[in-house]
């Protein structure tokens, strides 16, 4: 019987105590893990949040990044544009350059073109000056350019004149009787005046600047062509030799 009744204590004993165990394990829970729980999700929490403001902080670097690489793209493109610029100017500042340069040549050609007018206008003043000196005639032979011995010594003769003389012109006219059609005559007149500049210039030694020659063919007649004597007077070239007062 004392037994019995002394298990029967000690189970109430392990009851109590089993029972004073677990309230007290229910209040640790309550008054320690529960607290401790609730930081763990707060803290939680805090790292989902930080999580997400980190992935837009992110987002937003990314952002940046493609920004900063769109600035340097258009960088690199202006710094381009700038260098064509460059280059284009200085083509610019070259091609002014050479431009002032041709202007420069332009103005002194122009004042050279200037004292050549001044010149040529000084020449041909000159030119109403000239006065006839004298005329000599050269006759040739029917249908014929060639000069005669007499024709020779004239033209020497004129030569000689013109040997003290500086400043002079001679004017040299070919012609022809009516024998003949008149542009067969008309190359002849002509041939018949080449044949007396060239003995002018090449035997006497006149500069070929100072002659000047033309072929008349049958017109202007110095006589009648209806005779034998007149014919003949009309195949000619006239020498006239022309000088200045300055020449004179």
């Amino acid at each position: 019987m004392k037994r019995v009744f002394s298990v029967a204590i000690a189970f109430a004993l392990a009851t109590a105590v089993f029972l004073s165990v677990g309230c007290a394990t229910k209040k640790f829970v309550r008054e320690t893990v529960a607290p401790v729980k609730q930081q763990v999700d707060g803290a939680d929490k805090t790292n989902a949040e930080q999580a997400t403001a980190l992935a837009e902080l992110e987002k937003g670097v990314s952002r940046a990044d493609e920004r900063a690489q769109g600035a340097d793209t258009r960088a690199g493109a202006a710094a381009r544009e700038a260098a064509r610029a460059n280059e284009q100017a200085a083509a610019g500042i070259k091609q002014a350059s050479e431009a002032q340069s041709l202007a420069q040549k332009g103005v002194e050609q122009a004042g050279q073109v200037q004292q050549g007018l001044g010149t040529l206008s000084t020449k041909v003043e000159n030119l109403d000056s000239y006065q006839l000196v004298s005329t000599e005639t050269v006759v040739f032979d029917l249908g014929m350019a060639t000069l005669t011995d007499e024709g020779k010594q004239q033209l020497d003769a004129v030569a000689a004149k013109i040997a003290s003389m500086k400043h002079y012109m001679v004017e040299v006219q070919g012609f022809t009787d009516s024998t003949g059609g008149p542009e067969t005559n008309l190359r002849l007149s002509q041939r018949r005046a080449d044949a007396v500049v060239r003995h002018l210039t090449l035997q006497s030694k006149i500069p070929l600047f100072r002659v000047q020659n033309v072929g008349y063919g049958e017109d202007n007649p110095a006589a009648d062509n209806s005779t034998r004597d007149g014919r003949k007077q009309n195949r000619r070239v006239e020498v006239r030799l022309y000088t200045s007062a300055a020449g004179s």
